[in-house]
């Protein structure tokens, strides 16, 4: 059975201040011809179909042309959608029960009272049975009348919470399963800092939201979303497709694909390989003087950080590299001196909640440091 793996779509994204609807209709277009000359037998899609909770009306357009069209050219295959934490969960399952008879899985939720269970979808080829079990982004506070709480009546953990639902299910491990899963996982033992991440992605104080990726290990595959860097999580067969574009400048020259899986019998590893998507457009961080950085003019997404002095028509030379670079991102100055204002407009810009706070209240000493985060990410939850 081959599978089609991809997710963070996040359509309706803007590059600062970039509509990027023809960047994305470009590589959806490569995803539909992929699709076309390999004729896959599942398209699973974990997670952050869109970037906003309330997308535009251009935005689920997109989608709905996506959709269309891979329909088109794979009529038999079963396409599977759940929700990520870009997503607004109940729009994504508008429309779940129509869709579903016409082999489309949407799945905003994930099971919430005591009789709901992870979505399964079951297909059969000459091997027989997978089982596919898709499972939208969770936070504890969502699935608390089925996890339970702790002893003093708090959520559990992220991983705590993630683990309650997965060994409430029956898995028959004699035939194959996969999930599709859209959560911060990451390998035992692995520090959550070290992960690297894209600017784009919501982070929690401490990392509260980690899950350990033993948890997947019953599955014969892994489909996650959320980490817009292609990586495994732990093994070859818990793996992260990353976005189909980048995102953010923070994703510049990273390597975009398909992931596709080939599952044989039980028994035999699947067979992972990824099908390489050009952009229409490129982000690129360009360095050097004036004079070095306009001889490599270009028609894709650009930051650009001037190192020689500056000069005294600013407005000359930003009108040079607009001519030079039609999709300018932003310029910088390496050797410009800052001011040293407490926390001006721009720093705060950059600065995450928690350490906006502490800039603010100065002299925060460890236990307050411990509130702090704490109220931070229960109106993280909340939201």
């Amino acid at each position: 059975m081959k599978l089609f793996h991809l997710s963070d779509l996040h359509i309706g994204l803007k590059l600062m201040n970039y509509d990027l609807k023809e960047d994305q209709k470009w590589i959806l277009d490569q995803i539909i011809r992929e699709a076309d000359l390999e004729q896959p037998d599942a398209v699973l899609i974990a997670g952050d179909i869109y970037d906003k909770a309330v997308p535009s009306a251009e935005a689920v357009e997109l989608l709905d042309y996506f959709i269309d069209r891979i329909r088109s050219v794979v009529p038999n295959a079963a396409l599977m959608l759940i929700s990520g934490n870009h997503d607004s969960a109940s729009r994504i399952n508008c429309f779940s029960s129509l869709l579903k008879r016409n082999n489309v899985h949407i799945v905003g939720f994930p099971p919430r009272e005591p009789d709901e269970y992870i979505e399964k979808v079951t297909l059969q080829d000459d091997f027989g049975k997978v089982h596919f079990y898709l499972l939208p982004f969770v936070k504890p506070s969502m699935v608390k009348q089925i996890t339970g709480t702790d002893k003093n009546g708090n959520n559990l953990t992220y991983n705590e919470a993630v683990k309650a639902l997965i060994d409430r299910e029956t898995i028959n491990t004699e035939e194959r399963n996969v999930i599709v899963s859209h959560q911060f996982y990451i390998p035992k033992g692995s520090n959550a800092d070290e992960v690297e991440r894209s600017d784009l992605e919501i982070r929690t104080v401490g990392n509260i939201d980690e899950v350990s990726s033993e948890i997947l290990d019953i599955f014969d595959y892994a489909a996650l979303g959320h980490i817009h860097k292609p990586m495994e999580a732990g093994s070859h067969k818990i793996r992260y497709c990353g976005t189909p574009i980048a995102c953010s400048v923070s994703e510049a020259n990273q390597k975009k694909g398909i992931i596709v899986v080939e599952l044989t019998t039980k028994k035999e590893e699947p067979f992972i390989r990824t099908i390489p998507l050009s952009p229409l457009r490129s982000i690129k961080i360009i360095k050097g003087t004036l004079e070095e950085i306009l001889t490599q003019s270009c028609e894709d997404y650009v930051t650009l950080t001037l190192t020689d002095t500056p000069s005294k028509d600013v407005f000359d030379t930003q009108d040079r590299l607009r001519a030079a670079f039609p999709y300018l991102l932003e310029i910088r100055r390496e050797n410009v001196k800052i001011p040293d204002y407490s926390v001006t407009a721009n720093e705060a810009e950059l600065l995450n909640p928690y350490e906006l706070c502490c800039s603010f209240l100065k002299d925060v000493d460890e236990t307050e440091k411990e509130i702090l985060k704490d109220v931070i990410n229960t109106v993280w939850e909340e939201e």
